[in-house]
Order: C-alpha cells, then sequence, then structure tokens
C-alpha cells in the first residue's frame, strides 16, 4: 500500500501545476521577438554603402525627380540683389538597394529611414547664397519598390537680378536653377516630378496676403555642354509683381500735393519776398519728405527708382526758382549808393574831387553815372541841364538866396532823372526774370504731366498683366 501510495503520491506530485519548479519557469521573461520592422531596416542597412550611387549597373544613370511649391516671399534686398523665399522642396528616385518583398517582413511596404544612413544626391541651387532658417529633416521615405522620397521645407536666399525702376509697380523674375555639382547626366540626370503646366499655375499653398503676388512658376529643362561632358539642368523661374496700394496712398499720393504746392507758389510775385519765404518753406517740406522716403524706397546700387530721379528733378527746378527770386530781390531793392559805387566816375570824383567844385562835378558824375548805366541812350533827360549847370558857374555876383535855390532845384532834377533811369533798368529786369519764371513753370507743368503720365501707363500695365 505505501509503494502504491508513495507511486500515487509521487504521480500527483510531478503533475501538479502548482510545483515550484513551474514557479520558476513563469518568472524567467520571455524573449520578446524582433518586430518586422526592426528586421527589415537591419536587412536593408547590414551592407548598405552611403557612399556608392544605388545602381546595380554603374554605366546606367539615376533620374532624380524634382518638384516645388512656392509657399511665400520673406524678402527682396534690392540693395545685395536677392531675395529670401520659403519653399517646399522635393526630391524623388530609385535606389535598387532598398527593394524588398513586404510578404517576408508583415507586409510593410514603406519605411522611412535616417537621410545620413542612405545615398542621397548632390543636387544643389546655383543661385545659393544663404540657407535662411531652414528645419533639418533627418529622415526620407522608401517604399519597397525602392523608391525614395526625400521632401524639405528649405527657407533660402538666393541671388536675382532686380528691376527697380519701375518700383512700386515693379515686377520681379527670380530663378531657382537646380543641377548635380560632380555627376554629369550619364550618372545623374534631372526631371519634372509633376508636369510644367501643374507646376506653373500652382499657388495652393503661396501666402497671397502679403506685398508679393504670385504670377507664375514657369519649369525648363536643358543641358549644359562642360568639360566635353553634359550636365543636366532644371530651372524654375519664379515671377512675382508688387501690390503697389500701399505705397500709392503713403508716397505717391503726398509726393503729387507737394508738388502741387510747389506749382501754386509761381503765382505769387516774383519781386516779392514773400515768395522767397514760401518756397523755402517747400524745400523743407521736400527735405522732410525726402528723409522719410529713404525708408520707403529699396535701396538699390543699379539703377534709381523713377520716384527718386522725379525728386531729384523737382528739388533742382525748386532751387532753380528760388535762386532767381533772390536775385530779382537784389535787383529791384539794390540801393544808389550801390549803383554810385558800380560807376567808374564816381570813383575818380572820390578821389580828386574838391570842396569848392563839390557840387558841379558831383551833378556831371551823376549824369555820367546814368551814361555810364544805360549807355545805348534809350532815356530821355532835359539837355537844359548842362546850360544850367553853366548858367550857375557864371552867376559870380548873384545874392546867396537865390544861388541855393538854383542848386536844389537842380539836385531834385538829378535825382528825380536817376531814379527814373533806376527805375526802367528794375522794369527791364523784372520783365526778364518774368519770362525765365515764365519757362521755369511751364517746364515745371511738363516735368509734373509726364510723371504723373508714367505712373498711369505703369500702373495700367501692372493691371492688365
Amino acid at each position: 500500500m505505501e509503494q502504491t501510495f508513495s507511486k500515487a503520491g509521487w504521480t500527483n506530485f510531478e503533475s501538479d501545476p502548482e510545483t515550484p519548479s513551474s514557479h520558476l519557469a513563469k518568472c524567467v521573461p520571455e524573449k520578446p521577438k524582433r518586430s518586422a520592422l526592426n528586421q527589415l531596416t537591419r536587412t536593408l542597412l547590414r551592407n548598405y554603402d552611403c557612399g556608392v550611387r544605388p545602381v546595380h549597373n554603374w554605366t546606367s544613370s539615376t533620374t532624380i525627380y524634382i518638384d516645388l511649391i512656392l509657399q511665400s516671399v520673406l524678402d527682396v534686398d534690392g540693395k545685395t540683389q536677392t531675395i529670401t523665399t520659403s519653399i517646399w522642396y522635393r526630391q524623388i528616385w530609385t535606389d535598387e538597394f532598398l527593394i524588398w518583398d513586404p510578404e517576408e517582413f508583415d507586409g510593410i511596404t514603406e519605411i522611412s529611414l535616417s537621410s545620413d544612413a542612405i545615398w542621397i544626391p548632390d543636387v544643389i541651387i546655383c543661385e545659393f547664397v544663404d540657407g535662411g532658417k531652414s528645419l533639418p529633416i533627418p529622415y526620407v521615405y522608401v517604399n519597397s519598390s525602392g523608391s525614395v522620397k526625400y521632401y524639405q521645407p528649405m527657407q533660402v536666399v538666393l541671388a536675382c537680378s532686380l528691376e527697380m525702376y519701375a518700383f512700386p509697380f515693379d515686377k520681379q523674375n527670380c530663378s531657382f536653377t537646380f543641377r548635380s555639382w560632380l555627376h554629369s547626366v550619364k550618372e545623374i540626370d534631372l526631371a519634372l516630378w509633376r508636369s510644367a503646366e501643374a507646376i506653373a499655375n500652382d499657388k495652393r499653398e503661396f501666402m497671397n496676403d502679403g506685398e508679393w503676388e504670385l504670377l507664375s512658376i514657369p519649369s525648363s529643362y536643358w543641358q549644359v555642354h562642360q568639360d566635353d561632358t553634359d550636365y543636366a539642368h532644371i530651372q524654375f523661374n519664379v515671377l512675382i509683381r508688387r501690390r503697389p496700394l500701399l505705397y500709392v496712398v503713403g508716397l505717391l499720393i503726398p509726393s503729387i500735393f507737394l508738388m502741387l504746392v510747389d506749382v501754386t507758389s509761381f503765382y505769387l510775385p516774383i519781386s516779392s519776398g514773400t515768395r522767397i519765404t514760401f518756397k523755402v518753406s517747400i524745400l523743407l517740406g521736400y527735405t522732410l519728405f525726402r528723409v522719410n522716403l529713404a525708408d520707403e524706397l529699396p535701396a538699390t546700387v543699379v539703377n534709381t527708382p523713377l520716384i527718386g530721379v522725379f525728386f531729384a528733378v523737382s528739388m533742382a527746378m525748386l532751387m532753380l526758382s528760388l535762386i532767381m527770386s533772390i536775385l530779382v530781390v537784389k535787383l529791384l531793392y539794390h540801393s544808389e549808393k550801390e549803383v554810385r559805387q558800380m560807376s567808374v566816375s564816381a570813383c575818380l570824383l572820390d578821389k580828386y574831387g574838391s570842396a569848392s567844385h563839390g557840387f558841379t562835378e558831383s551833378a556831371l558824375t551823376s549824369i555820367k553815372t546814368l551814361d555810364h548805366i544805360n549807355p545805348s541812350g534809350d532815356y530821355e533827360f532835359d539837355l537844359s541841364l548842362e546850360e544850367d549847370l553853366l548858367s550857375l558857374n557864371e552867376i559870380q555876383h548873384a545874392p546867396s538866396g537865390l544861388e541855393c535855390l538854383l542848386q536844389d532845384l537842380v539836385s531834385l532834377h538829378l535825382a528825380l532823372s536817376q531814379e527814373d533811369s533806376e527805375s526802367l533798368v528794375q522794369a527791364e529786369w523784372l520783365a526778364l526774370c518774368s519770362k525765365l519764371d515764365c519757362f521755369l513753370f511751364r517746364f515745371y507743368l511738363l516735368v509734373l504731366a509726364s510723371y504723373a503720365g508714367t505712373l498711369l501707363m505703369l500702373w495700367t500695365i501692372w493691371n492688365y498683366a
């Protein structure tokens, strides 16, 4: 009985699931099964060399498909001739070393791999100046057929030949030229991922509420022959135009108002000192407006915008008109002393004249001074004046009171004659300056009309472009 019991008891002990050995088996962790994704990654990259172009036959070329989507225009710098843009750049090519059967790896058809672990083409942008603040994307997508998709959002600064003459109605044409830096077309060829029409009319992602408006992005493909080798190029031409409404309201309309005020200043009397004060005030307004204009106008060293040229011409005409007004006032309000200083006879009188014959010689000197002012003889004088002077010399025994009266009358007659001659000279100068002022006024109107017509023509071209 004991043996049977012992056998039965031993048998029951072995079949009991709560034995200590079963507890030990549960405590040992089960070794995890390697995931299919991990196995696929290890399988693809086990013997992969990222420095070798991924083709089995080295004579076959690798075609890189390129796609470009413009997101925004961040800055246009006319001084450095650069444009800063934000783009979405896509490259697609076939890697013959990254092909697998999805059925062997739980149906996985696409995985992401590190861009540092696989071969990446050396396609660059020829106009590239600076990388800006682009976020690095460290991964690429690879599908089971070996197609690699490399998507990058980029902020790039490109060199661009900017035309600022028609500012603010200007249009710009900046290009993105892609090419392989080292490989010829026999090794790396380029092609468009989408059709040229689809790329040209794609404005879905463009931020169209800024200063610049996207017109189109035409693209083209060509090959450049260099050093007995052909290199593939793909170029995207970004056509943009500026929205001028902000500059028309804040820049052009105030400038036209200032020029109209300057035109009205020509209606002030040319001999008035008020005109000088008014023009000086306009000149200060021009200067202040030009300082504010410097912050709005694009800085460029190639050519000057049309509005800058017009302001320079307007300020030059204003300065010329102001100088002419100052000269007119100077000529119309000069004193008799200045006239006497301009005559040669007056200088001789001051040097050789005597006190006893002072009055007679001063009278003759005044007559010579008047003759010197107008030698053509256009003025008429009383010819009996010299006879009065001779008779005055012959009177030696006349009473002193009569002699003084005659001297006063002769002096008064000379003063009035000289004043009439000066008035006639002033009138001639005034007529000459009036003609010059009329010429400047008409020329100013012509420049203003040309400027307004040019702006209107540029705006019309901008609207129908």
